[in-house]
């Protein structure tokens, strides 16, 4: 078949000002939620990290997400939020209205200002949320400059693309936290620094066990 009459492959992405018209709910305080997502997951440029909200704005889960970098179609994106929020917490599609939130910190190199892959990124953040019956909520961009969250334009100079390496991580006891002290050994939360959610008694019993 002549490659040029192949039809064209779309690609899922979302310009900077269908994003600041989207009515997106702004961050309560993006300069506290940035700082606590990145001692969490100590993101790497590459590294994106899905957070949920509650009402309160609180994280109640939180994972992070990597992909290739010459992905430009949001479609890939899509599939690993959601199959990291799937992962980390039960989703909330027997609602009417969406309680929770689900933002996104996305940590790379380059220049700050909205990028075609910010777009794929917004895309994926949008269709994932919608797919888990949550709010599509803020994505801030992580770079060398510092963090920006599109859409308020609201910025900052730390934690920025760099801020994982400015300290080391020499010991599995010097692994960030994640919010709660389950009983697990160092090596366990290791194996689990990559996620994270808190566990608590009126979860079901299989999110209990996913814990473990």
């Amino acid at each position: 078949m002549d490659r040029d009459r192949l039809p064209s492959v779309p690609r899922r992405s979302i310009d900077l000002e269908s994003w600041a018209n989207a009515a997106v709910p702004p961050l309560r305080d993006p300069r506290e939620l940035v700082t606590e997502l990145h001692q969490r997951h100590l993101p790497p440029p590459g590294t994106s990290v899905v957070a949920v909200l509650d009402g309160d704005h609180r994280v109640v889960a939180s994972a992070s997400v990597t992909a290739r970098p010459h992905v430009t179609d949001g479609w890939h994106h899509r599939n690993a939020i959601l199959g990291q929020l799937r992962r980390v917490i039960p989703h909330d599609l027997r609602l009417a209205t969406p309680r929770r939130t689900a933002v996104l910190l996305r940590c790379r190199e380059g220049a700050p200002g909205w990028t075609e892959q910010d777009g794929a990124w917004m895309w994926a953040l949008r269709d994932a949320s919608s797919l888990h019956g949550l709010r599509c909520g803020a994505y801030v961009a992580l770079t060398p400059a510092g963090w920006q969250a599109f859409g308020d334009d609201r910025v900052g100079r730390t934690p920025h693309a760099g801020s994982w390496a400015e300290r080391p991580v020499r010991t599995v006891s010097e692994l960030p936290t994640r919010g709660v002290d389950d009983g697990r050994s160092g090596a366990e939360l290791a194996r689990s620094a990559w996620a994270w959610y808190p566990v608590v008694p009126s979860e079901p019993e299989h999110v209990r066990r996913a814990a473990h």
